[in-house]
C-alpha cells in the first residue's frame, strides 16, 4: 500500500507536468533541509531517501571525508574515516547514524518551501532543455501582450519576448494574434530561460520556404542568398542541384500557390524569386528583376558594377525610393550603379567626322574650276525680276583644286564655308530688296486709286445735275441742295402728313 507521501508526490508530478523522479528528488532535498535543523542531527549533514515503491522514508546523518577539516561536525579526515569504515578515501560519505522520521510542523513548512523552489528550478531546466534545441527554428505562437514596444509571445510552456529591433516596422501586433516567429536566442537567467523571437530575421523567410517547398527541404533546390526589407519586399536567389529542375518554378508553385502562402505568413510582404548564377554579371542582371538589363560592366577591384538598362525601365530598375537597387546590392554583395542607355551614349566620346572635301576628293576626281564671285544685290534683283522662276539656278561653290598637303585642307574648308555664308547673305539682301520694291508698288497703286478731294465732281449734288451732265454724278448731297426738291414735292409730302394727321384724329 502506498503511503500518503508517495500519493502526494505522484499528484504533484501530474499537476506540474514533471517526471516523478524529479519530484521525488525535490522532496528528498526538502526533507533533508528540514531535518538539518533538528537538534537530533547535532549539526551533521542529513541525507533523506524515499523509496519510490512504497514511499518509505529513511533519514541518515553523514559526514564527508576531506583532506582538511573546516567543520568538525560535518567533515572528518581520511584517517578518522578509516576507524568508522574501512577503505574510506577522500570524497566518500560516512554514515554516522539514523534519525526517526517524525516531521513536525516547522519541518513540514520548511520542506514545503524547499519543494516549491526545487520544482520551479526543475521546470525552468526542462523548458530550457526543450527550447535550446529549437534555436534557429520557426514556431507558431500567440501574442500575449504589447507593452512599451516590447511584445510578449506565448509559446505554451514558456514566454518569449520580441524586442523592437526584431519587429517589422510595417506590421501591427495585437494581443491574441497568431503568427510565426523565428527563435533567435535561448538563454538561461536567474528568472528562468529567456527566449528571443524575431519577425525580421532573413532565416524566417528561409524556414518558411523550407516548409512550403518540398524541393528546398529535400535539398534539390538550394537558397543561395536572401535580402530583406521586412514588411516591404524581399529577394531570394535559388539554384537547382539536380539537372532538369526549375528552381524558380518550384518555389513559385502551380499558379503561385506556394509563394502566396509565404507572402500570407509575412502579412503581404512582396517576394522576388530569382535564379542564382555563378557569373557575377548574369547574377547582377537577374537581381534587378523585374527590370531587364542590356549590359553589365564589372570592376572587380572596387567590387562595383555598372548596369545599363533601357530608358523606359530605368525607374523600374531603381525601384521606389531605390528599394530594388538596394536589395539587389545586398543580395549580390556588389555596389551597383544603374544608368540609362541614352545617358551612356551621351557620356561616350564623340568621334570627329571626316571632312566632306576629303570624301569628295577620295571618291571623284574634281577638275580645277575657279570659284565664281557673287554678283551684287542689285544685279541679282534685276535677274530675278527679268528671268522666270524656273530658270533661276543657284550655282554651288566648287573647290578649284585638291589641297597639296594636310595643312592646306582646313584653309580650303574655311574658304568654302565663307563663300557659302556670303552667298546666303546676298540672297537675303536680294529678297529684302524685292520685298521693298513690292511695298513701294503697292503704295503707288493705292495712291492712284484714291479720290481727289479738290475736284469739282466730288462736291456735285446728285439731285440737281449740272447742265453739262444729264445724270447724277453720285456726289455728296447737302440740305441746301434739296431745297427745290422739297418745294416741288410739297403737296405729296404734305398729303402724307395730312393723311397721317387724319388717321391720328380718327384714332
Amino acid at each position: 500500500m502506498k503511503s500518503d507521501l508517495l500519493i502526494a508526490v505522484t499528484q504533484l508530478a501530474a499537476e506540474r507536468n514533471l517526471p516523478q523522479p524529479i519530484v521525488v528528488k525535490a522532496v528528498e532535498a526538502a526533507l533533508a533541509a528540514a531535518y538539518k535543523r533538528d537538534p537530533a542531527a547535532q549539526g551533521q549533514d542529513v541525507i533523506v531517501e524515499v523509496d519510490p515503491e512504497d514511499g518509505e522514508v529513511v533519514v541518515r546523518t553523514v559526514r564527508h571525508v576531506v583532506e582538511e577539516v573546516e567543520d568538525a561536525l560535518m567533515e572528518l579526515t581520511a584517517a578518522d574515516a578509516q576507524e568508522l569504515q574501512a577503505g574510506a578515501v577522500v570524497g566518500d560519505i560516512i554514515e554516522t547514524g539514523q534519525l526517526e522520521y517524525n516531521p513536525g510542523r516547522i519541518a513540514a513548512q520548511t520542506a514545503k518551501q524547499v519543494v516549491m523552489q526545487r520544482l520551479r528550478e526543475a521546470e525552468r531546466d526542462i523548458v530550457f532543455e526543450e527550447f535550446i534545441d529549437k534555436e534557429g527554428e520557426v514556431l507558431t505562437a500567440t501574442i500575449q501582450r504589447v507593452e512599451s514596444r516590447w511584445v510578449t509571445v506565448d509559446l505554451g510552456k514558456a514566454e518569449a519576448v520580441m524586442p523592437p529591433a526584431e519587429q517589422s516596422p510595417l506590421e501591427r501586433y495585437r494581443p491574441g494574434q497568431q503568427l510565426k516567429f523565428f527563435v533567435v536566442q535561448v538563454g538561461r537567467t536567474i528568472r528562468g530561460p529567456e527566449i528571443v523571437v524575431s519577425r525580421t530575421h532573413p532565416d524566417l523567410l528561409r524556414r518558411l520556404f523550407e516548409v512550403e517547398v518540398p524541393e528546398i527541404f529535400s535539398g534539390v533546390v538550394e537558397i543561395k542568398a536572401i535580402a530583406r526589407e521586412p514588411g516591404a519586399r524581399s529577394k531570394v536567389a535559388v539554384s537547382s542541384t539536380q539537372e532538369g529542375v526549375d528552381a524558380v518554378g518550384a518555389c513559385v508553385g502551380l499558379r503561385g500557390i506556394r509563394i502566396q502562402n509565404v507572402v500570407n505568413e509575412l502579412l503581404g510582404e512582396k517576394i522576388d524569386v530569382i535564379e542564382w548564377d555563378e557569373d557575377p554579371a548574369k547574377f547582377i542582371s537577374n537581381s534587378l528583376s523585374p527590370a531587364v538589363a542590356d549590359r553589365v560592366e564589372l570592376n572587380e577591384k572596387d567590387q562595383t558594377a555598372t548596369v545599363l538598362v533601357p530608358d523606359r525601365q530605368l525607374s523600374l530598375a531603381i525601384g521606389r525610393e531605390g528599394q530594388n537597387a538596394r536589395l539587389a546590392a545586398k543580395l549580390t554583395n556588389w555596389r551597383i550603379d544603374i544608368q540609362g542607355t541614352s545617358q551612356a551614349v551621351i557620356e561616350e566620346p564623340v568621334v570627329p567626322e571626316i571632312p566632306v572635301v576629303d570624301q569628295v576628293d577620295a571618291v571623284t576626281n574634281v577638275p580645277e574650276v575657279a570659284v565664281e564671285t557673287a554678283a551684287p544685290a542689285t544685279e541679282l534683283v534685276a535677274a530675278e525680276n527679268s528671268a522666270p522662276a524656273a530658270s533661276v539656278v543657284e550655282a554651288p561653290a566648287v573647290i578649284n583644286a585638291k589641297p597639296k598637303t594636310e595643312s592646306e585642307k582646313p584653309k580650303i574648308d574655311e574658304a568654302a564655308a565663307k563663300a557659302a555664308a556670303d552667298a546666303e547673305l546676298l540672297a537675303l539682301e536680294a529678297e529684302l530688296a524685292e520685298l521693298e520694291l513690292e511695298e513701294q508698288e503697292r503704295k503707288e497703286a493705292e495712291k492712284a486709286e484714291a479720290l481727289d478731294v479738290n475736284s469739282d465732281d466730288l462736291w456735285q449734288v446728285g439731285g440737281t445735275p449740272s447742265p453739262q451732265s444729264s445724270k447724277d454724278t453720285g456726289g455728296i448731297r447737302f440740305a441746301e441742295d434739296i431745297a427745290g426738291f422739297r418745294e416741288t414735292d410739297a403737296g405729296r409730302r404734305g398729303g402724307r402728313r395730312g393723311g397721317s394727321s387724319a388717321r391720328n384724329r380718327r384714332r
